[in-house]
């Protein structure tokens, strides 16, 4: 391989149906703006370096995956590098990005040409094994194809917007580990199915009416789902008082609507949906909120 190679894996959010798509209901996922890029260049072996400031429990679990993904790819020989500008452990998706941006080095690296899909998200979703057990495919899935998409296992289909679909990310602080959530949670359904089937339900039939609502470019209609998504996740037990009070924050800045993204707990991020997010972004930062812009669909100025 004469050339290097660089990648890009982007994260996600989740706009509609968070958790849903464990209980077989769709969501609506699309890529953000920031995420994980890789560098590929020759080496004597396959092997990947590491950045100073990941920790070693972290360490282990990317090694491990790395192991997958090279032995898939048939160990190119290259060095894999790699650089992150998403908050880890957010409910944003650093583990798919960093899955994608990986496996799309070591694709090109073997086959000297950008990978075919099919490939690209087998390999991925090898790694997320590695980093989350059973994975919903989800995050990996949004993450390759690079567009909003309705999810559910089995099914993908990409959601096309007229008009820019745009949010303000915000967030809030350290979370949980996304097992321990799922697992209270699992605990609660387990113990009241039937209640909890109901509103897993209205989840997926959120997401559902949320697609249309891109479909046809109506934010205003789009951003009420996200306030009704937002009760709903409530409900379950997935959000806290630190999610509510951004939330509502900004709701009262003018969100169109407002809703938590991820695996919820005491922090992760919020989602806004913003006409024009830029000044509440800056006034946000200026108090000391880390927060930025991304457009999930629809055009882009050139």
């Amino acid at each position: 391989m004469s050339l290097h190679i660089t990648s890009f894996g982007p994260g996600k959010v989740i706009l509609l149906g968070e958790h849903g798509v464990v209980y077989g209901q769709p969501a609506l996922a699309a890529p953000i703006s920031r995420g994980v890029r890789a560098w590929a260049v020759p080496a004597p072996k396959c092997s990947l370096e590491l950045p100073d400031s990941v920790r070693p429990e972290h360490s282990r679990s990317l090694e491990r995956a790395f192991a997958r993904a090279a032995k898939l790819t048939g160990h190119p020989k290259v060095l894999v590098t790699l650089e992150s500008d998403l908050p880890l452990s957010m409910g944003l998706g650093s583990s798919g990005a960093l899955s994608v941006a990986v496996s799309k080095a070591l694709l090109e690296a073997k086959t000297a040409k950008p990978p075919v899909r099919a490939q690209l998200e087998r390999v991925a979703f090898e790694m997320e094994k590695e980093f989350h057990g059973t994975p919903s495919g989800v995050d990996h899935t949004t993450s390759a194809r690079g567009e909003m998409i309705l999810f559910r296992r089995g099914a993908v289909r990409a959601v096309k917007s007229p008009i820019p679909v745009r949010v303000l990310v915000a967030i809030v602080g350290e979370r949980p580990p996304t097992k321990t959530t799922v697992s209270a949670l699992r605990e609660r359904q387990a113990r009241w199915p039937q209640r909890y089937k109901r509103l897993f339900l209205e989840i997926g039939r959120v997401a559902a009416e949320g697609a249309h609502a891109v479909t046809k470019g109506d934010l205003e209609a789009l951003g009420d789902l996200m306030n009704v998504n937002q009760g709903l996740l409530n409900a379950v037990g997935l959000s806290s008082e630190g999610l509510e009070a951004m939330v509502n924050r900004l709701r009262r800045l003018g969100a169109l609507g407002a809703k938590l993204t991820g695996a919820g707990g005491d922090g992760g991020a919020v989602l806004g949906l913003f006409r024009e997010p830029e000044p509440i972004v800056a006034k946000l930062m200026k108090e000391g909120v880390t927060c930025f812009v991304s457009q999930l669909a629809g055009p882009r100025a050139l």
